[in-house]
């Protein structure tokens, strides 16, 4: 097993020669994980179809699962799409860099690999130092899911990317934790109205604020199982984001999903179970299992989007069986927090109305 190159980076001003040594793995190539503000991502060539063939076969990734492709100058986007909309200059110069893929019809110079078989492609231009230097130096774009083995929580430090892929990658970029915690809006624009495919980091209520007519995909906003064709974003069809513990998620009323999770507790305790449970700072006194963690306060859900990640992977550190997680809010970033969880959970969701 080849030794996966830790290169420690300042998020801010990183190191040049440093991130050509990353760079000439992606010359060359190879894979390498780094940071941007939303999570890690693993990155290969994105015109090179043996490269990101690779990028597959070491996350363990679905063929027809298409990757984001990250770039660093609009110029870019250009060349990748078949053509590039007023709407998607508006949306650019608005919201680039930043937590916001974009999808278009793809051009030809695309491997098929890359966009998994489709007619489009997935871009994005992310607000990391780390990741658009990389990007510069690597002279190419750069398809990028984000750096785990697939199915798994997404990584938001260089720590959680070692846990997954530690020998089988060329390189990480250790650039820190990563600021938002859950991965980019999708927006297809090449349906009419534009439709939100995966929430992320830019809300569903932002984008309609500045287009008017934006719709949201069923799997967006799905607390079951919803049948799915072509799958034209990351995080629609396959397992995401789930740790090793069964997750179970409550929703509704809070007193009422806090009189939930403590019957879950009881019930699974009395099997022998470990659990966890995942509170809120609103609730987190509230419960005496095995091991409780809080997201943070509901007040702020951009700090719950930033922890969830790290708090299931921390889960499945301490060993538990289960974990019972609170739902919250569906409004601006959580509706991408809850759209990860019910995902996480197989769809598990108990409504905890009427108790």
């Amino acid at each position: 097993m080849k030794k996966t190159l830790v290169l420690r980076v300042d998020p801010q001003k990183p190191d040049l020669e440093k991130i050509r040594i990353a760079a000439g793995f992606i010359k060359k190539g190879g894979l390498v994980a780094f940071p941007t503000e939303t999570v890690y991502g693993l990155g290969a060539d994105a015109l090179n179809a043996k490269a990101v063939l690779g990028l597959f076969k070491a996350k363990k990734r679905p063929l027809d699962n298409p990757p984001i492709v990250h770039v660093s100058a609009l110029k870019d986007v250009h060349r990748l799409a078949e053509e590039v909309s007023s709407t998607a200059l508006k949306l650019m110069e608005r919201f680039w860099p930043g937590p916001l893929t974009l999808i278009f019809k793809r051009s030809s110079v695309v491997p098929s690999v890359t966009v998994a078989g489709l007619d489009t492609i997935a871009v994005r231009m992310p607000k990391h130092e780390v990741a658009l230097a990389l990007i510069r130096e690597s002279g190419c774009a750069i398809a990028a899911p984000s750096a785990n083995l697939a199915g798994k929580p997404s990584p938001t430090s260089a720590t959680h990317v070692l846990e997954d892929l530690d020998g089988r990658i060329d390189a990480v970029l250790d650039g820190g934790s990563t600021e938002v915690g859950v991965e980019s809006t999708v927006l297809d624009l090449t349906v009419d109205p534009p439709q939100v495919l995966r929430p992320g980091g830019i809300s569903y209520e932002v984008l309609k604020k500045i287009l008017g007519r934006v719709t949201l995909n069923p799997v967006a906003v799905a607390d079951r199982v919803v049948c799915v064709g072509e799958v034209r974003s990351p995080g629609m069809k396959h397992k995401h984001y789930a740790p090793r513990a069964d997750v179970v998620v409550v929703e509704g009323e809070l007193s009422a999903v806090v009189s939930k999770v403590k019957k879950l507790v009881r019930f699974y305790e009395a099997r022998r179970k470990r659990v966890g449970v995942l509170a809120t700072a609103e609730t987190v006194d509230c419960y005496k299992a095995g091991v409780v963690k809080s997201l943070g306060s509901r007040e702020d859900l951009a700090s719950v989007a930033r922890n969830l990640f790290g708090l299931l992977r921390a889960f499945d550190l301490e060993g538990v069986d289960v974990i019972v997680a609170e739902g919250v809010s569906t409004e601006g970033v959580g509706l991408a927090v809850m759209n990860r969880l019910r995902k996480a959970s197989g769809y598990h969701i108990v409504k905890a109305e009427g108790l």
